[in-house]
């Protein structure tokens, strides 16, 4: 293994870097401190990796200066717990020179599969002289094992499919600033791209039964290896059955009862503790979403139904069985994923009335985001839905404004508590920041 080590390491200085689309992230490395990429599967942290590795480069810093393992890599499959420190042993014995006079780079990625990667890299920002950044696919990898092991020694960052907006790059479609007739129409032609496609760097530009393939791909690598191998499912069936519910029911209600009652209709003995435990870990792989609703009370928040989401609205279409999904369901779907990149905290609201308004995002300065989903108003008992139910919310919530997000139409209805803003998809998710700030 030190061997083969030493050949990772010597092999990944002479091969030129696939640096993709620059993604709008900011992660910054802090002294003393891991930096962490995580995020679902196949959605560009190993790239990311790469760019900045390449900025690292464009600043002069000597790629001898910079490790980087991958470690789903075959020839490390054999690297048992505790033998992370041969990792070290292995760079300094090419570079003995370089140990505790120059800054050395560590770019780990996926390093959550090595059991004990905690400690090894606790003791490597303790002892070398280095910089850290990890990636994995895992959010348990950041909230316990952390928080437990690391002792404050990282800092974390999600990493989503790509945006709206890095699509935008992607496509080399301008879409800064003010935007003229001519980008308008472009930008919205390329939204149909997006809408088609979803945000996943590798089908970008595939035809769609290869897309169909890669989404199925991706659906299944998730199940199996960060859910059915990771916690050792003793009845892999009930996973896949449920997660194909819930993407079949994607930004509908759900609850643990519901669900439980469905896996026993179909003969899998899962009590209602496995699906809360399955649905924990659809999340922690950052594949599906759960929205509580928004209650002072703690405790009824979390004992109402909850409202499911998918990482990517075009992966529904490809994994559903297209029946029970709709389109208006997908572009509630696709401004969840672009509020959550962003805002950590989201919840969806009945007024006393008994209507639903799709998302309230609270704010670090006391305010909150209305937000309510709707392909159209043109129908005038949509459009009176809709407004009524936003503004009883706009009033129980303390708020002034709202915002209804159609696919093309733009307006401005003002009521008499509040004004809501109606702007078309493409619209809000330019609008969106690029990441969480402040």
């Amino acid at each position: 293994m030190f061997e083969t080590l030493k050949t990772m390491i010597l092999d990944f200085q002479e091969t030129p870097l696939a640096t993709g689309t620059f993604r709008r992230l900011s992660l910054a490395a802090v002294s003393g401190k891991a930096a962490v990429c995580i995020g679902v599967r196949r959605s560009g942290k190993s790239t990311y990796l790469f760019q900045i590795i390449q900025q690292l480069l464009n600043k002069k810093v000597p790629r001898q200066n910079i490790l980087y393992l991958n470690f789903f890599d075959d020839r490390l499959h054999g690297l048992q717990p505790g033998g992370l420190g041969s990792v070290t042993e292995a760079y300094y014995s090419l570079y003995p020179e370089k140990k505790n006079t120059e800054k050395v780079y560590c770019f780990f990625d996926e390093i959550q599969v090595v059991p004990g990667w905690e400690s090894f890299v606790d003791r490597l920002l303790r002892t070398e002289k280095c910089e850290v950044y990890l990636t994995g696919s895992s959010e348990q990898m950041l909230s316990k094992e952390i928080a437990t092991q690391m002792r404050g020694r990282a800092l974390s960052w999600e990493m989503f499919p790509f945006s709206f907006r890095e699509f935008l790059d992607y496509k080399k479609v301008e879409s800064k600033g003010a935007l003229s007739t001519k980008k308008r129409l472009l930008v919205r032609k390329t939204f149909g791209e997006y809408w088609e496609t979803g945000g996943f760097p590798e089908v970008a530009g595939l035809d769609r039964f290869l897309r169909i393939k890669t989404h199925q791909e991706y659906f299944h690598a998730v199940l199996f290896r960060d859910l059915v191998e990771r916690h050792d499912v003793s009845h892999p069936k009930a996973v896949v059955d449920l997660a194909h519910w819930l993407v079949n029911h994607a930004a509908s209600i759900y609850s643990i009862n519901r669900l439980t009652g469905y896996l026993q209709s179909l003969g899998h003995k899962a009590p209602k503790s496995a699906v809360s435990d399955y649905l924990k870990w659809f999340e922690d792989a950052y594949f599906l979403f759960s929205t509580r609703i928004f209650d002072a009370s703690l405790a009824r928040s979390h004992s109402n139904p909850k409202k499911i989401y998918c990482i990517d609205h075009a992966m529904i279409r490809s994994v559903s069985s297209g029946i029970l999904v709709n389109s208006g369901h997908l572009l509630e779907n696709l401004v969840f994923v672009a509020l959550r990149r962003v805002y950590p905290e989201i919840y969806y609201h009945k007024t006393k009335m008994g209507r639903e308004v799709d998302f309230i995002v609270p704010l670090r300065d006391g305010s909150r985001l209305l937000i309510q989903v709707c392909e159209s108003l043109a129908d005038p008992q949509t459009r009176k839905r809709e407004v009524t139910a936003l503004s009883e919310a706009m009033i129980e919530c303390g708020g002034k404004s709202g915002m209804i997000v159609t696919r093309n139409e733009t307006e401005r209805i003002d009521t008499r508590d509040g004004m809501i803003e109606v702007t078309p998809i493409w619209r809000f998710l330019l609008d969106q920041p690029d990441f969480p700030t402040g």
